[in-house]
């Protein structure tokens, strides 16, 4: 083998993924056709709950530290959702994606990782023992395992023929990173009349303090085909049919076409290949929530690929990766379809849509409804199934961030291990027969005690007798005896 991971794509799927490998301790290598990386922003919002897990791998201060990057206040369908704004630890963020490819491509080059780019993937087979992957120029990688992060179109979920259904775009709308005058500072979707809408929201500031923008426009005749430039002139027209002369075009920084299609891979393993991120499920970026998944992708895949490789993993865990992810891939597509069609990104102005949202926009003004809302967009309500556990409310959900005396919880979950919290230290025996695995912190605190997985999610709590078998589940069968016997 040349290596136990290859991860194809460098995209924020696969440098998170990378990342997570390399806490491990599992060889990776990490490719991507692109010569150089780009350099456009391409999503612009980080979630709560993947900033949650960017500072329990202790990269969310120095994200932070590289701009100006302004909390904002999440919205659906262009409906804002206020109550919501102060629920989470970290509440939404304007980062835009070029930033946080920037910054963990650094991140993982002082780590000894780099990219290897002008990798272009032209074939691929799989044995028993590993995936063999072929480049343009006759390079040759030889893996355990491999990650597809390669993007919507995917090259290496062509080469395997996985089934990608779902609807192929059928309209384009304008994107573009651009400066405004006389621009609200808030996420704004406005509409006129005729059926004509601009959404913007902050995007922080360029190199000379000045803000930038992060602009979507539509409606009708403006869907034209994917391969048209976008122009000044066209961005000009979309705000004036809107703003009229009170918002004006100072700059264009790029722009692009982007469709409604919506997909999903029926199955995320194949074999020794797993697809993770746009190569999984592609969206109309509507919530700030395409990024966002496939970094969530890459946290809930990349220990269980190190459990596989280290040789501990149950026979099961890799198929977690898809019966865990798949739902939530499913439930994105359906909240953003859902958002698509109460904007009328068409532009139609059918009564029956205006009819709906004119309803929806009263529900979202009640705090229940803001909340589930929050939690559909955030990622802080995903709850994963966890066999043979009970019915604690806690299992399954974001481990929450505790007072453990010196240390918090989540500072506790850099090192990329298990975390067992055990109030009153009852557990310290099962503990040691997985302690090359999880870490174990007994703590007089009156908190309820927790099993917590890598990827930052309660796996177990409260019922003794239900420990051993999910520490079992998760990690494994237990380290051996001195005298080569399992306890």
């Amino acid at each position: 083998m040349d290596t136990d991971v290859l991860v194809v794509g460098a995209g924020p799927t696969g440098l998170v993924l990378a990342n997570e490998l390399r806490l491990a301790g599992v060889p990776a290598v990490l490719v991507d056709k692109l010569p150089r990386r780009s350099t456009l922003s391409k999503a612009g919002g980080v979630q709560s709950r993947t900033q949650e897990a960017f500072d329990q791998r202790g990269l969310l201060e120095p994200l932070l530290a590289t701009g100006n990057h302004p909390i904002g206040t999440a919205h659906f369908a262009g409906l804002a959702l206020p109550l919501t704004r102060d629920r989470h630890r970290h509440p939404w963020r304007s980062i835009p994606q070029v930033v946080i490819e920037g910054f963990l491509e650094h991140y993982l080059a002082a780590q000894g990782i780099h990219v290897r780019r002008d990798h272009e993937l032209t074939g691929l087979t799989q044995d028993e023992d590993g995936v063999t992957a072929t480049f343009a120029g006759g390079a040759v990688i030889r893996s355990r395992h491999l990650v597809a992060a390669d993007g919507g179109r995917s090259t290496v979920r062509s080469l395997l023929k996985a089934a990608f259904p779902g609807r192929p775009g059928t309209r384009t709308t304008v994107a573009a990173d651009v400066r405004l005058s006389g621009a609200d500072r808030t996420i704004t979707h406005t509409r006129s009349d005729d059926g004509h809408w601009v959404s913007v929201f902050p995007l922080g500031t360029d190199a000379r303090g000045r803000p930038l923008r992060r602009l979507a426009l539509g409606g009708p005749g403006r869907s034209l085909p994917r391969e048209v430039p976008v122009t000044e002139d066209e961005i000009r027209d979309g705000l004036h049919a809107v703003f009229g002369s009170r918002v004006r075009l100072l700059e264009l920084r790029y722009a692009r076409r982007i469709t409604n299609a919506a997909r999903q891979a029926s199955r995320y393993r194949h074999g020794r290949v797993f697809l993770a991120g746009d190569a999984a499920h592609v969206h109309l970026p509507i919530g700030a929530q395409g990024m966002n998944t496939g970094i969530q992708d890459a946290l809930n895949l990349g220990w269980k690929l190190a459990a596989a490789v280290h040789g501990w993993a149950p026979a099961h865990l890799l198929d977690t990766y898809h019966t865990e992810r798949h739902p939530v891939g499913a439930a994105v597509l359906r909240n953003v379809q859902a958002q698509s069609l109460l904007m009328d990104q068409e532009g139609t102005s059918d009564p029956d849509v205006t009819a709906a949202k004119d309803l929806f926009a009263a529900l979202t003004r009640l705090r229940d409804v803001q909340y589930h809302l929050d939690d559909t967009l955030s990622g802080m309500g995903i709850r994963y199934p966890m066999p043979g556990t009970g019915t604690q409310p806690l299992v399954g959900l974001p481990a929450p961030d505790l007072d453990l005396g010196p240390v918090r919880s989540h500072e506790l979950l850099r090192s990329g291990r298990g975390l067992l919290i055990d109030p009153g230290r009852r557990f310290g025996k099962t503990a040691e027969l997985w302690s090359d695995r999880v870490d174990h912190v007994g703590t007089g605190a009156d908190l309820e005690p927790m099993l917590i997985r890598p990827d930052g999610y309660v796996c177990w709590a409260g019922t003794p007798e239900n420990l051993g078998p999910a520490l079992g589940h998760w990690f494994g069968e237990p380290r051996q005896t001195r005298t080569g016997r399992n306890k």
